[in-house]
């Protein structure tokens, strides 16, 4: 690969979209555009290309779907129910509400796939519960972003259906994998609450009687149901993947409308013009990604990163571990959507020559980029519950740094036992 002008060209506008933070979408496409009237290639024939791949790839239509669900259920206010539940299930240890917000991310989880959802949604709620009854303003909200993070690990997972669409792995089995990663991370930040609880004397919640507790299930099972409709339906091969994100959406709207009535008409209208918004953004990036790896196919820059990685070492386990530094420090600077359409589709050659099974792969690396969004400095979530909450960032980033670490952890147990992702989906023949 050598620097001619059309790549130097390239790499100085990409820097600059890093630097001075352009908007990911244009930034990509002025890049790419300038790249190729550079080196002189037809831009109506790339557009092309584009077009037909982002036509051809059925499974993102799962994303808008999935982004609506997770909107009907917070303007329906679902989460309060799923709050009350896991509030009569883990509230009465100490730390219980810590605990409860672990529990509800879990559950949410599994109606979403979102972390900023979860984080928006339920987080408010979660922090001033939290708040009311003494915890610290900067623990509450570092454990409402931490826990977040298991959104998109805990199946459906709209980041997995993005690189599902890159890499071609099974979405099913990466949602099957994603499953006892997700639960690893509730179990290890539940270990933590606890801890802390213990030293800064955190209060026990209240004791709920099994009367109260059986009527909150009872409450909260239609919103309960909802991943038991989502993942049955497409491990039991009655859906897609696809057709389980319309199938999830319209749930919703029937538990929001009909089962609870916290959403009218009205809100109906506003949720659909919202997730229309935020399916234009998507594509617009979406779009743009596959002109930027136009020009980094075209420049055979994923062969020139894998050559530079091996001549660092070629012991697989190493390899791994410069892959997840690199994440990581990807993550703290950069949002999740470039690291996943940029930088993932630069390594995959490389995982693909190593033997390293791509489902593994692909839920260690979205692990990885959400760990990405609860650290400083640029991580969303820590803006997210900062901003809702009133919490000066700083303090936000001082608690939420052990957590970090927590995190990391359990990424690198996952990194190195395969096992925790590859168990599950290996078993039902994912």
């Amino acid at each position: 690969m050598q620097l001619d002008l059309p790549l130097l060209i390239f790499y100085v506008g990409f820097a600059a979209i890093l630097i001075f933070r352009i908007p990911i979408a244009f930034g990509m496409l002025a890049t790419a555009t300038v790249y190729m009237l550079a080196a002189g290639v037809d831009i109506g024939l790339v557009a092309e290309k584009v077009l037909t791949n982002l036509f051809s790839v059925f499974i993102i239509i799962a994303v808008p779907l999935f982004v609506f669900t997770a909107k009907v259920m917070n303007t329906g206010k679902v989460t309060d129910m799923v709050f009350d539940f896991a509030n009569g299930l883990v509230g009465r240890f100490q730390g219980g509400l810590g605990h409860v917000n672990v529990v509800a991310s879990i559950i949410f989880s599994g109606m979403t796939g979102s972390a900023v959802a979860d984080a928006s949604g339920l987080g408010l709620m979660e922090i001033e519960a939290m708040r009311k009854r003494g915890y610290d303003d900067g623990f509450s909200c570092a454990i409402t972003a931490a826990s977040a993070t298991i959104g998109p690990i805990f199946p459906p997972s709209i980041p997995m259906i993005f690189y599902a669409m890159l890499s071609g792995a099974s979405i099913g089995a990466l949602f099957m994998g994603g499953m006892i990663p997700g639960l690893l991370i509730g179990v290890a930040l539940m270990i933590y609450i606890a801890i802390i609880a213990q030293k800064r004397n955190y209060p026990r919640g209240l004791d709920v009687t099994l009367r109260i507790f059986l009527m909150t299930s009872l409450k909260a099972l239609p919103a309960l149901f909802t991943p038991v409709i989502l993942l049955g339906g497409i491990y039991s091969g009655v859906v897609t993947p696809t057709e389980a994100g319309a199938l999830a959406g319209f749930y919703a709207i029937i538990v929001a409308m009909l089962v609870y009535r916290l959403m009218g008409v009205k809100q109906l209208y506003e949720v659909t013009v919202d997730t229309v918004k935020t399916t234009g953004t998507l594509s617009l990036i979406v779009g743009a990604a596959f002109t930027f790896s136009f020009v980094v196919a075209r420049e055979q820059i994923p062969q020139a990163v894998g050559s530079f990685l091996l001549t660092i070492t070629e012991n697989k386990y190493m390899l791994l571990l410069l892959i997840n530094v690199l994440f990581l420090l990807l993550g703290m600077f950069i949002d999740t959507s470039t690291i996943m359409l940029v930088f993932i589709p630069m390594v995959l050659p490389l995982v693909n020559s190593l033997g390293i099974d791509l489902t593994h792969f692909g839920v260690m690396i979205v692990l990885n980029m959400m760990i990405g969004l609860s650290t400083p400095p640029f991580g969303m979530l820590l803006f997210i519950v900062s901003g809702i909450s009133g919490t000066p960032l700083g303090t936000v980033i001082k608690e939420s740094l052990p957590m970090v670490f927590v995190l990391i952890i359990v990424l690198f147990l996952i990194t190195y036992i395969p096992e925790i992702v590859l168990f599950l989906p290996q078993m039902f023949g994912q």
